[in-house]
C-alpha cells in the first residue's frame, strides 16, 4: 500500500477545501474528533465491561413432578359388577 507524501497530503487538502468549503472544514473535523472520541470511549468501556463483575452462573427452574389426577368413579359403578 503506497504512503501518502507531502505533495498528495497538499492536494487532497485542496481538494476538500474546493469541495466543502473554508467554512464547513472545522465543523467536520470537530465532529470527527467526537465521533472518534465516542467510539473510543466505548470500545474502553466493552473492554472494562465485566472485569469489575464475577462471571454469572446460570439459573435453571425447578421441575417438580406432578402425576396425573386419577379420574373419580362414583361408587355406584363399581358396586354393580
Amino acid at each position: 500500500m503506497p504512503s501518502l507524501g507531502g505533495w498528495e497530503i497538499i492536494i487532497l487538502l485542496g481538494v476538500l477545501v474546493l469541495v466543502f468549503g473554508a467554512k464547513k472544514l472545522p465543523d467536520m473535523a470537530r465532529s470527527v474528533g467526537q465521533s472518534a472520541r465516542v467510539f473510543k470511549g466505548e470500545m474502553k468501556g466493552l473492554k472494562d465491561d465485566g472485569k469489575d463483575e464475577p462471571a454469572p452462573t446460570a439459573v435453571l427452574p425447578v421441575v417438580t413432578a406432578q402425576t396425573a389426577p386419577q379420574p373419580v368413579v362414583p361408587a355406584s359403578v363399581h358396586a354393580g359388577r
